[in-house]
């Protein structure tokens, strides 16, 4: 359900729909492990992503060649980090183009 205010609406909107494009601009942003995806996802955004909804995605992000992942070894603890591909870039770029010329101005009346 939809909170009353507008801000935490459009939030949780695009959380829920656009999932895995904030997922992808936080790798984007810096190559990071599921835990830190979490736990920046919270922070940032105010949605507490759950594991069984995350490793599935970024499975799926990484099959689809959006992400790539390797293992890393720090503090004696083994992560699998992910960073984004070009053709992840590609396709947050193609999302942000989009969704720029629907809210800057395209036209719709008809003519």
């Amino acid at each position: 359900m939809l909170t009353e205010d507008p801000k935490k609406q459009i939030v949780q909107r695009i959380t829920r729909n656009f999932l895995d494009i904030l997922i992808l601009r936080l790798i984007q942003a810096e190559p990071m492990w599921g835990y830190k995806i979490i736990k920046k996802t919270e922070r940032l955004f105010g949605i507490k992503l759950r594991h069984g909804a995350l490793y599935p995605l970024l499975n799926s992000l990484e099959a689809n060649s959006y992400v790539k992942s390797k293992r890393i070894t720090e503090g004696g603890r083994v992560r699998k980090v992910y960073e984004i591909t070009s053709k992840g870039t590609q396709l947050v770029d193609a999302y942000h183009d989009f969704l720029k010329q629907q809210l800057e101005g395209q036209d719709i009346k008809e003519v």
